[in-house]
């Protein structure tokens, strides 16, 4: 049995890290030769909520050889066409591929590599890079899980086998409505992740200020709107019903307000990985997350003003404009109510 995980960032490096102590054989893929060869010299070092360093075998693209059984794919969307272009080639009629990345991804993927052999995963925890071979897990590991599915709802072979590896770092379930955990994994990141991004700060800070949630809250109710209008019935997030998020009027609307700690509070830590992306220069996946959502909106005539607007706000950045600060907050104003 061949495994890889390809892009192997701040995720991808724990996941490895836990697969690789728990003494399964997997290659860790990554472009960057620094961490790659980090990984193999110091192994892999996993700080934060635990800590523990275990050795690897991490290797760029060009050293790849031979046919992978499994990769988890964890390359950022916006890097597919070269990932994928140099994943194919090892790749079997068997092969699985089971992509971990953020928005609804299954779907480019699938073009590229064959929906036969694609299938999707979403992950319900958070991590940051630290630097070569250094990753930190900001999410409690009590309340970490994956959940994984085929994109046409049936338990293949292929999705049993993600399982298999997945649940040796945290429960994994297998369900057969992947587009629905999709839908629920795209709330928690357009709504924390969006903000995180925009306000250059963690989740847990965007929870504490009522300005901030109060946008988080207008987020979550047009992705929710969003998804039903599209006919999607959204999954449970890590037990909880996202449904809950969902209102008409004011009074609805704070009344939300009493979940967000329960339902978000576990992942407090957690700094947006399109946060770390602008940090260092690089252009973000907000396309692939809030513009999904916007995207989506005009295909049901649902008008999504608080998406619009943080992928405005983030363009912005990455074009020099804006820089991710606080201040943002400010923005909203002209589109939401923010008293």
């Amino acid at each position: 049995m061949r495994v890889a995980i390809m892009g192997v960032g701040s995720l991808g490096t724990i996941l490895g890290a836990y697969i690789s102590k728990a003494g399964r054989q997997i290659d860790l893929i990554d472009v960057n030769k620094e961490h790659v060869d980090a990984l193999n010299k110091r192994g892999a070092t996993v700080i934060g909520k635990v800590l523990f360093n275990v050795p690897v075998k991490a290797l760029t693209p060009d050293q790849m050889t031979g046919t992978y059984d499994l990769v988890f794919y964890m390359t950022k969307q916006t890097y597919n066409e070269t990932a994928l272009a140099q994943l194919k080639p090892h790749l079997g009629p068997n092969s699985t591929v089971c992509t971990l990345q953020n928005g609804l991804p299954e779907p480019a993927v699938a073009e590229i590599v064959g929906k036969e052999r694609t299938i999707g995963c979403t992950v319900g925890w958070g991590a940051t890079w630290i630097g070569a071979g250094v990753s930190e897990l900001t999410s409690d590991p009590a309340h970490m899980v994956f959940d994984v599915g085929s994109l046409d709802g049936k338990i293949t072979d292929g999705v049993k086998l993600a399982q298999e590896y997945l649940q040796l770092m945290c429960p994994t379930h297998i369900l057969t409505n992947l587009i629905g955990v999709r839908w629920s994994k795209l709330l928690v990141n357009s709504t924390f992740s969006g903000m995180s991004t925009v306000l250059g700060c963690t989740f847990g800070e965007v929870m504490d200020d009522p300005r901030s949630l109060r946008v988080v809250e207008y987020i979550a109710n047009e992705v929710i709107h969003v998804a039903h209008a599209d006919g999607v019935k959204l999954e449970l997030f890590s037990g909880n019903n996202l449904d809950l998020l969902a209102f008409e009027n004011e009074k609805e609307r704070d009344a939300t307000v009493k979940y967000y700690p329960d339902f978000f509070g576990p992942h407090r830590l957690l700094k947006a990985s399109m946060l770390q992306d602008l940090e260092k220069g690089r252009k973000c996946e907000i396309d692939a997350i809030n513009g999904v959502v916007c995207t989506f909106g005009r295909k049901v005539g649902v008008p999504t003003p608080a998406n619009d607007k943080v992928v405005e706000i983030v363009k912005g950045i990455e074009a020099g404009k804006n820089k991710y600060t606080f201040s943002n907050i400010e923005m909203f104003k002209s589109v939401l109510p923010m008293d």
